[in-house]
């Protein structure tokens, strides 16, 4: 798979299929299996420190001394990860994760939302290319979710930053992603647009209750150019909602009789358990 420039990736799987494994591997934490991993063309394996230098990761929950402040915190990482790393720059990521009211506070009076928002200011002090987060929204109630993704949203269009996301939350991923991948038992099984996915979602499931099966499957076949499925004494068909109305109508044209509609939307978790083959999400 490919992380483009400037897109919120996200990065799915059941449990254990490898999507904590993969991302481990790509920051250093375990040793490449198989495979190859290159950032900004250059290779996890033959030169690591270089390609690491592109790089800011949060990978579970980022961890700071608590009993400094968040710019104390700041400072501390910077003099770390490179002489080069300016007070300039330290108030510029502040300002981009919006703290800049409570940077001088301990980080023992930070909400966890903050933190998160400490943590990635830490990640993006040496301007890396590539963001990685490692489930960023656990532990986080609704408005720091939000947060979370309006600041992960920005950084990739206005920084050009590429982020890549891991969550087990499918919804925020809808909201949050460009692009989503799926995982099982080690392998790749999808890539997909997140529009794309949301097109998928605005089909409803439709069940017709009729008195002539095979006249109505030929009727809404020829209709809609669809497939249209007989199961339990029901024609069950995928249609838009402005679709359901002239399908119907269409049926009693050819005098058939029609006794019941019923419609079961998918949610995006349905989306993802039918691609993955009923597995959980996690």
């Amino acid at each position: 798979m490919t992380v483009n420039s400037g897109e919120v990736f996200g990065f799915l799987g059941p449990n254990g299929a490898g999507k904590t494994t993969t991302i481990r591997m790509i920051v250093g934490l375990m040793k490449i299996s198989s495979g190859e991993i290159l950032i900004n063309g250059i290779s996890v394996k033959e030169n690591f420190e270089k390609a690491m230098a592109h790089v800011g990761a949060i990978v579970e929950n980022p961890e700071m001394y608590k009993f400094l402040s968040g710019y104390d915190n700041l400072k501390h990482y910077a003099r770390m990860v490179s002489s080069e790393v300016s007070d300039a720059r330290i108030n510029e990521v502040v300002d981009l994760v919006g703290l800049n009211n409570r940077i001088k506070d301990k980080v023992k009076s930070y909400s966890l939302g903050m933190r998160q928002r400490l943590g990635l200011a830490q990640a993006l002090l040496h301007n890396p290319t590539l963001l990685i987060l490692d489930e960023p929204t656990n532990g986080l109630d609704p408005a720091g979710i939000r947060e979370l993704r309006d600041h992960l949203r920005k950084l990739a269009k206005e920084e050009g930053i590429s982020v890549l996301v891991s969550s087990h939350l499918l919804s925020e991923m809808e909201l949050m992603c460009d692009r989503v991948a799926i995982i099982q038992n080690g392998k790749l099984i999808d890539i997909q647009p997140v529009r794309d996915l949301e097109e998928s979602l605005a089909l409803l499931t439709v069940a017709f209750k009729v008195d002539q099966l095979e006249k109505a499957q030929t009727e809404i076949s020829q209709l809609i150019e669809k497939e249209v499925l007989i199961k339990d004494d029901m024609l069950i068909v995928q249609l838009k909602q402005d679709e359901i109305p002239t399908v119907n109508k269409a049926l009693v044209q050819a005098e058939i009789g029609v006794f019941g509609i019923s419609t079961v939307s998918q949610s995006l978790e349905d989306k993802f358990l039918q691609i993955t083959g009923g597995e959980e999400i996690v």
